[in-house]
């Protein structure tokens, strides 16, 4: 593991100098849509961790994408999911040789799924390759460098999707349909709760060089995507606030806790936080002058529950990630253009939004927003 998160240390270094899913019969356990014809989506990995993980259990499920390959610094993990998942081995690779998949015809596109600093340099690799290429969010560590991946993959001529998985959630969606078909109202708050109580405070995601932050860059991007999809708008400002109990755990530039607050074209306004040092925390409120729609969880792997006005919603619980993968097989492969969003551009947006929080806790100012 140390040697590792060196490794990674020294790589992270160097990069720094939809339509609604269909009716389901099952309202209880995990389900994923019905098989669909057309091309298979072969997918290699980069970044086999936790996260990693989960997204390859999930696609044994997928209709239309397959795991075929994988990248990672670590050997034994290589061999481990080679075994697991019947990976050959000329579709292994290191950090140090992946851009050897421009001649590997087996696969079309690559997850990039390792520390967030990592994503830029990793994503403009696979571009360049000639391959798709997903990665997981926060795209990138600001907005420049998100810039960067979406002008590369444009240069290309790759698609650059965003794991944005909650972007095909049933119950989610459910609002969003709600809320253009005028169910709520004219929009006027939104409230969004993102935290946990983070532990090991070795890990990547309290180091600033490799996180590009603290909780702002792994679960305050989810109150931060989901007030612009739950309201339907851009916010135009951003006020915020930083607070720390910790500044041995949260060092300079992990920030622990960050209050912060929008403002939308409508006048709706929006106020959220983002926290690694509070359990409990992910919820979701919208607030229209017909009605509202909440959810709680809101974010997390599921099931997630709501309710609105009308009631209880009642959406099926999905595999995310597994949907979320058949779905960008359809996006690239069938030009499918979903409900909200999960491309380049899209995270760029959210990537502006950081940068503008930061400044706004560094200047104790009100920034103004252009996305």
């Amino acid at each position: 593991m140390n040697s590792r998160r060196i490794f990674l240390q020294k790589l992270a270094a160097a990069s720094v100098a939809v339509p609604f899913l269909p009716l389901y019969k099952s309202f209880g356990n995990p389900v994923v849509d019905k098989p669909q014809d057309g091309k298979i989506l072969r997918v290699a990995i980069c970044g086999l961790g936790g996260y990693g993980t989960r997204v390859a259990e999930a696609m044994q499920t997928c209709k239309r994408a397959k795991l075929v390959g994988v990248i990672s610094g670590t050997p034994a993990k290589v061999k481990a999911w080679q075994a697991k998942y019947n990976i050959p081995e000329k579709n292994c690779y290191n950090y140090e040789n992946f851009d050897a998949i421009r001649d590997n015809p087996d696969i079309d596109a690559v997850y990039v799924i390792t520390p967030n600093a990592l994503h830029h340099d990793q994503v403009i690799r696979v571009a360049k390759a000639g391959k798709h290429a997903i990665s997981e969010k926060p795209m990138s560590i600001n907005a420049k460098q998100g810039q960067e991946m979406v002008d590369a993959c444009k240069k290309a001529g790759v698609k650059l999707l965003v794991g944005y998985r909650m972007h095909f959630e049933p119950n989610t969606l459910e609002i969003i349909r709600m809320r253009k078909d005028g169910e709520l109202g004219k929009i006027m708050f939104f409230q969004g709760l993102s935290g946990f109580k983070i532990g090991d405070p070795t890990q990547w995601r309290l180091n600033k060089q490799l996180a590009g932050g603290g909780s702002m860059m792994d679960i305050g991007i989810y109150s931060i995507n989901g007030a612009r999809y739950m309201t339907g708008e851009d916010p135009i400002w951003v006020t915020a606030q930083e607070t720390k109990t910790d500044p041995v755990k949260f060092k300079e530039g992990v920030d622990e806790t960050i209050q912060f607050q929008f403002g939308f074209p409508s006048g709706a306004v929006a106020s959220c936080l983002s926290t690694y040092s509070m359990n409990n925390l992910d919820r979701f409120f919208l607030n229209g002058d017909k009605g509202f729609a909440e959810l709680q969880p809101s974010t997390g792997y599921g099931p997630i529950k709501g309710r609105t006005n009308k009631g209880e919603l009642t959406g099926p619980h999905t595999i995310h990630q597994a949907v979320q993968m058949d779905e960008m097989a359809a996006l690239i492969f069938d030009n499918k253009q979903p409900i909200v969003p999960v491309d380049g551009e899209e995270a760029v947006k959210d990537l502006k939004i950081i940068d503008a929080i930061y400044e706004a806790c560094r200047t104790g100012k009100k920034v103004p927003l252009k996305l």
